[in-house]
């Protein structure tokens, strides 16, 4: 018997991928189709597909051409499959041409022509049209997103909007944008909806004239700093049918994401104490600590422990001048467990994440609002448990993936973050803010 493998998403099955595994079963007697994971998918970047697992499987049976489907989970598993398997011949689409010619080692490979003028993405564009994105404000993080933007299928940057022209000028030129505006409204005109970069004190003011006129928004952190703020940005947003959406990147993370369901599975007992920093040595030292960094560690805090917090404390140290928080300390009790928040760009701290529980800890290095790496830590360390999870790029084709799926498939809220979490991170804000429980150390 001669047997064939070949790989792939197979997400919205069309005449492209019929015709591939067809050529690929006319290769041998017997076809194995492997069948890539939403997990293995986001680890190499691709964050674009529409599908479960179950129906992409489902849609490759009902081809007709497999006599066999299996799963592909990790980077390195087609030398694998090809040797458990007795593979004699790998096949893959020419799109691949010479990417996979290291497998000639252990079998015969393939490159098939692909059907020429049809692919999921196309499909894709042709079912959702394509988002027209426009950025607000011109600095490091609206420079990281054009970068990360080419890795997500169905939105184009179109242009951007800043109040100061000439560095508005220089960022649409670099970046080859269509168009350029220093009125906000006249920008807003050009776009389906938009991504908030500037200082976080204009945020309130950007996110709601933007809902106001029909736009989805993703926002940097913090969206706003107040409940009454949050709470009227989200009920605004519900009225006009839009997506709103805070740009606390970690939250889309698919280590993040893992971390959060594995320490909530009981495996360290009963959760009692967490830790987590957040101190970074290349921040501005004007940075308001509490303002402008609370919010990672405070969403691992309530994803895990939930949002019912009894009392709040915050030990600070201040610059010269009283203005800014270099170091931030935060108390939280919860009527069966603690927690503690430590931010700041003045005092340099280790900013890893501790998970302790009754039978166990979570250890996740610095810097682990970037979870690549976690390790589940027993008494008997024989038990140890260790995940790895590759962060790709700077991490917010992560975000854009999750906001472009929402404005696609019209769901106005997302487990990754909800209202109810960015409405208590601002809560905590507002509490800093008017320095209640608020001590100088």
């Amino acid at each position: 018997m001669k047997k064939v493998i070949t790989y792939g998403t197979y997400d919205l099955f069309h005449e492209g991928h019929y015709n591939l595994l067809k050529r690929a079963k006319e290769l041998g007697n017997y076809l194995i189709v492997g069948v890539t994971t939403e997990n293995y998918d986001n680890s190499r970047g691709k964050l674009n597909v529409q599908e479960s697992l179950m129906k992409r499987i489902e849609n490759v049976k009902n081809s007709g051409f497999a006599d066999e489907i299996i799963v592909e989970e990790y980077e390195g598993q087609k030398i694998n499959d090809i040797q458990k398997y007795n593979i004699d011949v790998f096949a893959i689409g020419s799109d691949w041409l010479g990417k996979f010619d290291y497998i000639k080692e252990y079998c015969d490979v393939v490159y098939l022509e692909r059907t020429k003028g049809i692919s999921s993405t196309q499909l894709r564009a042709d079912k959702y049209g394509i988002i027209k994105l426009g950025i607000v404000g011109c600095g490091r993080i609206a420079q990281r997103l054009i970068s990360e933007a080419k890795f997500v299928s169905g939105v184009n940057v179109e242009g951007a909007y800043e109040a100061d022209e000439s560095s508005l000028k220089h960022f649409t030129k670099k970046n080859e944008l269509a168009f350029l505006s220093i009125n906000f409204d006249e920008f807003l005109d050009k776009v389906n909806a938009v991504y908030i970069t500037t200082c976080y004190i204009t945020h309130y003011d950007y996110v709601k004239r933007a809902l106001e006129k029909g736009k989805h928004v993703l926002c940097d952190k913090p969206m706003a700093l107040s409940v009454k703020e949050t709470d009227e940005l989200y009920t605004l947003a519900q009225d006009k049918k839009c997506v709103l959406l805070e740009a606390i990147e970690t939250a889309y993370f698919p280590g993040f994401l893992r971390l959060i369901s594995v320490a909530k599975t009981g495996l360290i007992g009963s959760i009692k104490n967490i830790d987590a920093t957040f101190a970074r040595s290349d921040i501005n030292a004007a940075v308001k600590s509490a303002m402008e960094l609370a919010s990672y560690p405070l969403l691992a805090i309530f994803k895990i422990l939930g949002e019912n917090v009894e009392k709040v404390e915050f030990y600070s140290y201040w610059d010269s001048g009283k203005d800014s928080d270099l170091f931030t300390k935060i108390n939280l009790k919860y009527k069966d467990a603690i927690a503690t928040v430590k931010i700041g760009s003045g005092v340099k701290y280790e900013g890893d994440l501790i998970i302790s529980g009754t039978k166990g800890y979570i250890y996740v290095p610095a810097p682990w609002w970037k979870t690549e790496y976690f390790e589940i830590r027993f008494d008997n360390s024989a038990n140890n448990k260790k995940h790895y999870y590759k962060l790709e790029g700077y991490g917010l084709r992560y975000e854009l993936a999750e906001f472009i799926s929402m404005i696609n498939n019209k769901e106005l809220t997302t487990y990754k973050l909800n209202q109810n979490e960015s409405v208590k991170i601002a809560w905590i804000i507002e509490r800093f803010r008017n320095k209640k429980n608020v001590y100088s150390i």
